[in-house]
């Protein structure tokens, strides 16, 4: 196992050089609308719980959520991605515009919903969620509209960035075309996998799967460190990836690298509350940081303490520079 040792200096140099990078995301973009409130009783009508509603919020989330991640950081994210043309997506574009993030090569599709998921919290714990979406894959003119989008910001950009909720966005025409015009300019691309679409991602530069997903990928649940190095290992290298990074909750991540380096980083989150979005922010900041010349490790260590960060509130949340810069400062006192 790798003891790399990360220098303040050379970190904090890093996120200063995060303004102005222009990054391509390309995914299924969503709203999360939240219901808050109590609950004291049981509905007489049917065994279930009566949540007297106080407030509500809503919030960006999958694609959206990261490229909000990204503009928080100080970048300039492009998003390319497919939503309906009904008041849950011009809801979704008023709260793009006040993260300042590009919004120009989304394509509307009347003939889909835009994704919304309600979720209804009582005294801060999720009691149900409601979905509104179609899984099925982009096509006819969405399809055309999306392909034609990428061909003309992907050469504009620094880094190629996949958040695939498996929505229907990120379809095997969608991802050959993004990846064939990434490699063409040498772009990295770092890839929020889907499950099902795994093999897909061949020749991706970074891959961050949860250990839950990467060991369904494998066949093989990670519950120990042999079987944690026979996944992370297995999946670098059936995906011929530059590296593959295992996000595992409260012991960490994991970096498995092609030159057979392995990097273990622990978490650094002090509390807890909700984990929602923060595979969202980890992609994020590494795509941010490998734009901004960091090495593998060194933006995975970033993208660690941002995800400290975000898991401290309640829903998909964001990190900012400041937020990133005092955890890093926690992390060298």
């Amino acid at each position: 196992m790798s003891t790399i040792e990360f220098g303040a200096e050379a970190l904090h140099e890093r996120i200063e050089r995060f303004a102005g990078r222009r990054l391509l995301v390309l995914g299924d973009v969503m709203l999360d609308h939240y219901l808050w409130g109590r609950c004291e009783r049981i509905s007489p009508e049917a065994p279930v719980p009566v949540v007297d509603v106080q407030r509500e919020s809503s919030s960006l989330g999958g694609a959206g959520n990261v490229a909000a991640n990204l503009a928080a950081l100080g970048a300039e994210p492009v998003l390319v991605g497919v939503m309906g043309d009904d008041p849950h997506a011009q809801k979704m574009l008023d709260a793009f515009a006040e993260r300042g993030v590009d919004t120009r090569a989304l394509v509307r599709d009347p003939g889909r919903p835009t994704t919304f998921k309600t979720r209804i919290l009582a005294q801060g714990q999720q009691v149900v969620r409601a979905d509104w979406e179609s899984s099925a894959d982009v096509e006819g003119q969405a399809l055309h509209d999306v392909l034609e989008a990428l061909a003309r910001e992907v050469p504009r950009c620094e880094v190629l960035l996949i958040s695939d909720y498996g929505k229907g966005v990120v379809t095997r025409p969608v991802l050959e075309r993004a990846m064939s015009l990434a490699r063409e300019r040498g772009l990295p691309v770092a890839v929020d996998p889907k499950e099902s679409h795994i093999d897909a991602y061949r020749g991706a530069s970074i891959l961050t799967p949860n250990q839950l997903e990467a060991g369904y990928v494998m066949g093989r649940r990670i519950v120990d460190e042999a079987s944690l190095m026979d996944v992370g290992w297995g999946l670098r290298e059936r995906l011929d990836a530059e590296c593959a990074l295992i996000t595992r909750g409260a012991d960490g991540m994991s970096l498995f690298e092609k030159g057979g380096r392995y990097t273990h980083l622990p978490t650094v989150a002090r509390e807890v509350f909700d984990v929602t979005g923060a595979g969202d922010t980890v992609v994020s900041v590494i795509a941010l940081a490998l734009a901004a010349g960091a090495s593998y490790p060194e933006a995975c260590y970033l993208a660690n303490h941002a995800a400290g960060v975000v898991i401290r509130e309640v829903g998909t949340a964001s990190c900012s520079l400041a937020q990133l810069r005092a955890s890093l400062m926690d992390g060298f006192a």
